[in-house]
Protein backbone atom coordinates (compact mmCIF):
# COMPACT_ATOMS: atom_id res chain seq x y z
CA UNK A 1 0.00 0.00 0.00
CA UNK A 2 1.65 3.45 -0.92
CA UNK A 3 1.41 6.05 1.29
CA UNK A 4 -1.28 7.90 -0.11
CA UNK A 5 -3.72 4.67 -0.13
CA UNK A 6 -3.01 4.89 3.71
CA UNK A 7 -4.03 8.29 4.53
CA UNK A 8 -6.97 7.80 2.96
CA UNK A 9 -7.80 4.21 4.15
CA UNK A 10 -6.44 4.10 7.17
CA UNK A 11 -9.15 3.89 9.70
CA UNK A 12 -9.90 7.17 12.24
CA UNK A 13 -12.69 8.78 13.50
CA UNK A 14 -14.36 12.19 12.50
CA UNK A 15 -15.10 14.60 15.10
CA UNK A 16 -15.78 17.58 13.02
CA UNK A 17 -18.53 17.22 10.14
CA UNK A 18 -21.92 18.86 9.05
CA UNK A 19 -23.72 16.84 8.31
CA UNK A 20 -25.65 19.79 6.11
CA UNK A 21 -22.13 20.59 4.22
CA UNK A 22 -22.15 16.81 2.94
CA UNK A 23 -24.84 18.04 0.58
CA UNK A 24 -23.54 17.02 -2.66
CA UNK A 25 -25.21 19.10 -5.55
CA UNK A 26 -25.88 16.46 -7.25
CA UNK A 27 -28.33 15.87 -4.41
CA UNK A 28 -29.48 19.14 -3.81
CA UNK A 29 -30.81 19.48 -7.36
CA UNK A 30 -32.34 15.75 -6.79
CA UNK A 31 -34.14 16.60 -3.29
CA UNK A 32 -34.94 20.30 -4.96
CA UNK A 33 -37.02 18.25 -7.94
CA UNK A 34 -38.76 15.92 -5.30
CA UNK A 35 -39.41 19.39 -2.84
CA UNK A 36 -40.68 21.37 -5.78
CA UNK A 37 -37.75 23.41 -4.26
CA UNK A 38 -36.22 26.11 -7.34
CA UNK A 39 -32.28 26.59 -6.83
CA UNK A 40 -31.16 30.08 -8.00
CA UNK A 41 -28.41 27.98 -9.80
CA UNK A 42 -28.55 26.62 -13.09
CA UNK A 43 -26.86 23.40 -12.59
CA UNK A 44 -25.25 21.29 -10.74
CA UNK A 45 -22.00 22.82 -12.63
CA UNK A 46 -22.91 26.16 -11.69
CA UNK A 47 -23.56 25.62 -7.79
CA UNK A 48 -19.70 23.92 -8.06
CA UNK A 49 -18.29 26.94 -9.19
CA UNK A 50 -19.86 28.90 -6.32
CA UNK A 51 -17.41 27.12 -4.08
CA UNK A 52 -15.04 30.33 -3.78
CA UNK A 53 -15.16 31.75 -1.08
CA UNK A 54 -14.03 34.92 0.49
CA UNK A 55 -14.88 34.05 3.95
CA UNK A 56 -16.81 32.26 6.75
CA UNK A 57 -19.98 34.42 5.71
CA UNK A 58 -19.87 34.26 2.51
CA UNK A 59 -19.86 30.08 2.68
CA UNK A 60 -22.29 30.78 5.13
CA UNK A 61 -24.89 32.57 2.80
CA UNK A 62 -23.89 29.54 -0.13
CA UNK A 63 -24.55 27.02 2.36
CA UNK A 64 -27.79 28.10 4.18
CA UNK A 65 -29.25 28.43 0.82
CA UNK A 66 -28.67 24.88 -0.24
CA UNK A 67 -30.59 23.35 2.80
CA UNK A 68 -33.70 24.73 1.41
CA UNK A 69 -33.85 21.59 -0.19
CA UNK A 70 -34.19 19.68 3.15
CA UNK A 71 -37.82 19.48 3.76
CA UNK A 72 -38.84 15.77 4.59
CA UNK A 73 -37.49 13.11 7.27
CA UNK A 74 -36.53 10.87 4.00
CA UNK A 75 -34.18 13.81 2.39
CA UNK A 76 -31.99 13.64 5.98
CA UNK A 77 -31.78 10.46 5.81
CA UNK A 78 -30.39 10.59 2.18
CA UNK A 79 -27.91 13.12 3.17
CA UNK A 80 -26.79 10.98 5.95
CA UNK A 81 -26.68 7.63 3.67
CA UNK A 82 -24.43 10.24 1.22
CA UNK A 83 -22.04 11.17 3.56
CA UNK A 84 -21.30 7.80 5.24
CA UNK A 85 -21.21 6.33 1.89
CA UNK A 86 -17.87 8.55 0.65
CA UNK A 87 -16.39 8.27 4.28
CA UNK A 88 -16.90 4.51 4.59
CA UNK A 89 -14.42 4.99 1.44
CA UNK A 90 -11.88 6.78 3.23
CA UNK A 91 -11.50 5.19 6.49
CA UNK A 92 -14.02 6.38 8.70
CA UNK A 93 -14.92 3.73 11.55
CA UNK A 94 -16.55 6.65 13.65
CA UNK A 95 -18.54 9.90 12.98
CA UNK A 96 -19.76 12.58 15.48
CA UNK A 97 -22.25 14.48 13.56
CA UNK A 98 -23.09 18.13 13.58
CA UNK A 99 -26.43 19.03 12.62
CA UNK A 100 -27.69 22.46 12.94
CA UNK A 101 -31.76 22.53 13.88
CA UNK A 102 -32.34 26.01 13.74
CA UNK A 103 -31.27 26.23 9.89
CA UNK A 104 -34.04 24.12 9.41
CA UNK A 105 -36.94 24.74 12.19
CA UNK A 106 -36.86 28.46 11.16
CA UNK A 107 -37.97 27.09 7.95
CA UNK A 108 -41.05 25.46 9.28
CA UNK A 109 -39.32 21.52 9.59
CA UNK A 110 -40.53 20.19 12.93
CA UNK A 111 -37.30 19.16 15.37
CA UNK A 112 -38.91 15.54 15.15
CA UNK A 113 -38.42 15.09 11.13
CA UNK A 114 -35.14 16.16 11.57
CA UNK A 115 -34.01 13.55 14.02
CA UNK A 116 -36.13 10.92 12.69
CA UNK A 117 -34.52 11.27 9.36
CA UNK A 118 -31.55 11.72 10.23
CA UNK A 119 -31.44 8.95 13.11
CA UNK A 120 -32.95 5.94 9.99
CA UNK A 121 -29.53 6.30 8.53
CA UNK A 122 -26.98 6.75 11.52
CA UNK A 123 -29.24 3.60 13.52
CA UNK A 124 -28.26 0.99 10.99
CA UNK A 125 -24.66 3.04 9.92
CA UNK A 126 -22.58 0.67 11.83
CA UNK A 127 -23.90 -2.59 9.91
CA UNK A 128 -24.16 -0.85 6.38
CA UNK A 129 -21.41 0.96 6.24
CA UNK A 130 -19.01 -0.26 9.05
CA UNK A 131 -19.42 3.28 10.72
CA UNK A 132 -20.37 3.61 14.13
CA UNK A 133 -21.72 7.41 14.59
CA UNK A 134 -23.15 9.96 17.49
CA UNK A 135 -25.70 12.78 16.83
CA UNK A 136 -24.43 16.35 17.99
CA UNK A 137 -26.79 19.28 17.83
CA UNK A 138 -25.37 22.35 17.30
CA UNK A 139 -26.70 26.11 18.08
CA UNK A 140 -26.10 28.82 15.45
CA UNK A 141 -24.11 31.59 17.78
CA UNK A 142 -25.38 34.34 15.23
CA UNK A 143 -29.28 33.71 15.90
CA UNK A 144 -28.15 34.78 19.97
CA UNK A 145 -28.43 32.78 23.07
CA UNK A 146 -32.24 33.41 23.57
CA UNK A 147 -32.76 31.61 19.94
CA UNK A 148 -30.47 28.54 21.43
CA UNK A 149 -32.47 28.25 24.76
CA UNK A 150 -35.24 28.27 22.66
CA UNK A 151 -33.84 25.43 20.59
CA UNK A 152 -32.36 23.22 23.44
CA UNK A 153 -36.44 23.77 24.84
CA UNK A 154 -37.09 21.74 21.44
CA UNK A 155 -34.19 19.39 21.34
CA UNK A 156 -34.47 18.20 25.08
CA UNK A 157 -37.54 15.86 24.60
CA UNK A 158 -35.24 14.13 22.13
CA UNK A 159 -31.84 14.10 24.41
CA UNK A 160 -31.72 10.52 24.95
CA UNK A 161 -30.71 10.68 20.82
CA UNK A 162 -28.71 12.77 21.26
CA UNK A 163 -24.66 12.68 22.65
CA UNK A 164 -23.92 16.29 23.13
CA UNK A 165 -24.63 20.00 21.44
CA UNK A 166 -21.84 22.12 20.03
CA UNK A 167 -21.74 25.82 18.88
CA UNK A 168 -21.06 26.86 15.36
CA UNK A 169 -22.03 29.77 12.43
CA UNK A 170 -20.84 33.04 12.30
CA UNK A 171 -17.89 33.28 14.94
CA UNK A 172 -16.83 36.98 14.93
CA UNK A 173 -18.90 39.08 17.38
CA UNK A 174 -20.70 35.98 19.12
CA UNK A 175 -18.53 35.22 22.00
CA UNK A 176 -18.92 31.81 23.67
CA UNK A 177 -19.81 33.70 26.67
CA UNK A 178 -23.09 34.55 25.70
CA UNK A 179 -24.08 30.73 25.58
CA UNK A 180 -22.92 29.91 29.34
CA UNK A 181 -26.76 29.76 30.58
CA UNK A 182 -27.80 27.22 27.52
CA UNK A 183 -24.30 24.73 28.12
CA UNK A 184 -24.97 24.86 31.46
CA UNK A 185 -28.17 23.46 30.98
CA UNK A 186 -27.15 20.75 28.42
CA UNK A 187 -24.60 19.37 30.87
CA UNK A 188 -27.70 19.01 33.58
CA UNK A 189 -29.44 17.02 31.10
CA UNK A 190 -26.12 14.95 30.75
CA UNK A 191 -25.01 15.95 26.99
CA UNK A 192 -21.65 16.05 25.86
CA UNK A 193 -19.98 19.61 25.34
CA UNK A 194 -18.15 20.81 22.32
CA UNK A 195 -18.22 24.17 20.84
CA UNK A 196 -16.08 26.14 17.03
CA UNK A 197 -13.56 28.64 18.64
CA UNK A 198 -10.69 30.16 17.47
CA UNK A 199 -11.14 29.68 13.73
CA UNK A 200 -11.76 33.18 12.50
CA UNK A 201 -12.44 34.69 16.19
CA UNK A 202 -10.02 35.24 18.79
CA UNK A 203 -7.64 33.34 21.48
CA UNK A 204 -9.55 34.66 23.83
CA UNK A 205 -12.76 32.68 22.62
CA UNK A 206 -11.12 29.64 22.86
CA UNK A 207 -10.22 30.45 26.51
CA UNK A 208 -14.31 31.25 26.88
CA UNK A 209 -15.03 27.75 25.39
CA UNK A 210 -13.01 26.03 28.49
CA UNK A 211 -13.77 28.63 31.29
CA UNK A 212 -17.02 29.57 30.53
CA UNK A 213 -18.82 26.78 28.53
CA UNK A 214 -16.52 24.05 30.05
CA UNK A 215 -16.28 21.97 26.62
CA UNK A 216 -14.89 19.07 26.28
CA UNK A 217 -13.44 19.20 22.76
CA UNK A 218 -12.43 22.50 20.78
CA UNK A 219 -13.79 22.67 17.51
CA UNK A 220 -10.76 23.95 14.95
CA UNK A 221 -8.72 25.76 17.44
CA UNK A 222 -5.67 26.95 15.25
CA UNK A 223 -5.72 30.45 16.14
CA UNK A 224 -4.52 28.87 19.98
CA UNK A 225 -1.03 29.33 18.07
CA UNK A 226 -1.29 33.28 18.97
CA UNK A 227 -0.67 32.67 22.69
CA UNK A 228 2.24 30.23 24.71
CA UNK A 229 0.11 30.04 27.85
CA UNK A 230 -3.19 28.98 26.09
CA UNK A 231 -1.45 26.24 24.17
CA UNK A 232 0.63 25.14 27.34
CA UNK A 233 -3.33 25.36 28.79
CA UNK A 234 -4.77 23.01 26.36
CA UNK A 235 -1.84 21.00 26.47
CA UNK A 236 -2.08 20.03 29.80
CA UNK A 237 -5.45 19.52 29.99
CA UNK A 238 -5.11 17.37 27.22
CA UNK A 239 -7.79 19.30 25.55
CA UNK A 240 -8.41 17.44 21.89
CA UNK A 241 -9.14 20.19 18.82
CA UNK A 242 -10.88 19.54 15.71
CA UNK A 243 -8.82 20.85 13.03
CA UNK A 244 -10.30 21.02 9.71
CA UNK A 245 -7.04 22.01 7.48
CA UNK A 246 -8.76 22.01 4.29
CA UNK A 247 -11.28 24.04 5.32
CA UNK A 248 -8.89 26.75 6.82
CA UNK A 249 -7.47 27.52 3.81
CA UNK A 250 -11.04 27.18 1.22
CA UNK A 251 -12.25 30.39 4.12
CA UNK A 252 -9.34 31.88 4.27
CA UNK A 253 -8.54 31.69 7.72
CA UNK A 254 -5.11 29.96 6.63
CA UNK A 255 -3.45 31.72 3.47
CA UNK A 256 -2.34 28.50 1.86
CA UNK A 257 -1.45 24.30 3.62
CA UNK A 258 2.04 24.67 3.47
CA UNK A 259 2.33 27.68 6.44
CA UNK A 260 -1.03 25.99 8.27
CA UNK A 261 -0.47 26.01 12.04
CA UNK A 262 -0.98 22.40 12.47
CA UNK A 263 2.79 21.03 13.05
CA UNK A 264 2.95 24.23 15.96
CA UNK A 265 0.09 22.54 17.12
CA UNK A 266 1.94 19.15 17.07
CA UNK A 267 4.75 20.56 18.33
CA UNK A 268 3.29 22.06 21.65
CA UNK A 269 1.62 18.96 22.37
CA UNK A 270 -1.78 18.98 21.72
CA UNK A 271 -3.94 16.36 20.82
CA UNK A 272 -5.42 17.01 17.28
CA UNK A 273 -7.41 15.20 15.12
CA UNK A 274 -7.93 15.87 10.99
CA UNK A 275 -11.26 16.30 9.83
CA UNK A 276 -13.39 17.52 7.02
CA UNK A 277 -15.94 20.27 8.46
CA UNK A 278 -18.17 20.95 5.12
CA UNK A 279 -16.46 18.53 2.69
CA UNK A 280 -18.58 18.68 -0.22
CA UNK A 281 -17.93 23.04 -0.13
CA UNK A 282 -14.85 22.81 0.91
CA UNK A 283 -13.17 19.80 -1.54
CA UNK A 284 -11.84 17.18 0.29
CA UNK A 285 -13.59 14.40 2.98
CA UNK A 286 -11.37 13.27 5.99
CA UNK A 287 -9.27 10.92 4.05
CA UNK A 288 -8.56 13.20 1.55
CA UNK A 289 -7.50 15.70 4.65
CA UNK A 290 -5.02 13.70 5.93
CA UNK A 291 -3.36 13.59 2.58
CA UNK A 292 -3.25 16.57 1.59
CA UNK A 293 -1.42 17.57 5.34
CA UNK A 294 0.91 14.87 4.63
CA UNK A 295 1.34 16.28 0.71
CA UNK A 296 1.81 19.78 1.52
CA UNK A 297 3.28 19.77 5.83
CA UNK A 298 5.73 16.60 5.90
CA UNK A 299 3.83 14.25 8.27
CA UNK A 300 4.81 10.74 7.79
CA UNK A 301 2.41 7.63 7.88
CA UNK A 302 3.41 7.44 11.67
CA UNK A 303 2.33 10.98 12.05
CA UNK A 304 -1.26 10.08 10.40
CA UNK A 305 -1.81 7.24 12.93
CA UNK A 306 -0.89 9.34 15.72
CA UNK A 307 -3.65 11.96 14.29
CA UNK A 308 -6.09 9.12 13.99
CA UNK A 309 -5.53 7.50 17.56
CA UNK A 310 -5.87 11.08 18.58
CA UNK A 311 -9.54 10.97 16.91
CA UNK A 312 -10.69 7.88 18.24
CA UNK A 313 -9.26 8.86 21.94
CA UNK A 314 -11.37 12.22 21.72
CA UNK A 315 -14.34 10.28 20.75
CA UNK A 316 -17.39 10.20 22.65
CA UNK A 317 -17.62 6.13 22.67
CA UNK A 318 -16.80 4.13 26.13
CA UNK A 319 -13.29 3.18 26.42
CA UNK A 320 -14.01 -0.16 25.30
CA UNK A 321 -15.44 1.41 21.52
CA UNK A 322 -12.37 3.46 21.62
CA UNK A 323 -9.89 0.60 22.57
CA UNK A 324 -11.75 -1.56 19.97
CA UNK A 325 -11.24 1.06 16.95
CA UNK A 326 -7.51 1.63 18.27
CA UNK A 327 -7.03 -2.37 17.44
CA UNK A 328 -7.95 -1.95 14.05
CA UNK A 329 -5.83 1.06 13.62
CA UNK A 330 -2.84 -0.83 15.08
CA UNK A 331 -3.46 -4.57 15.02
CA UNK A 332 0.03 -5.48 15.82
Amino acid sequence: MTSDDTALTMPKAELHLHIEGALEPELAFELARRNGVTLPYADVADLRRRYDFADLQSFLDLYYTGMSVLCTARDFTDLADSYLTRASRQGVRHAEIFFDPQAHTTRGVPMTTIIDGLEAALSTSEQRFGISTRLIACFLRDHGPEAAKATFDELLPHSHRLTGVGLDSAELGYPPRDFETVFARARDAGLRLVAHAGEEGPPEYIWQTLDVLGVERVDHGVRAVEEDALLRRLADDRMPLTVCPISNVRLRCVDTLDVHPLPRLVAAGLSTSINSDDPTYFGGYVGDNFHAVQQHLGFDDAALRQFAANSFQASFLDQPGRDRLLGELDPT
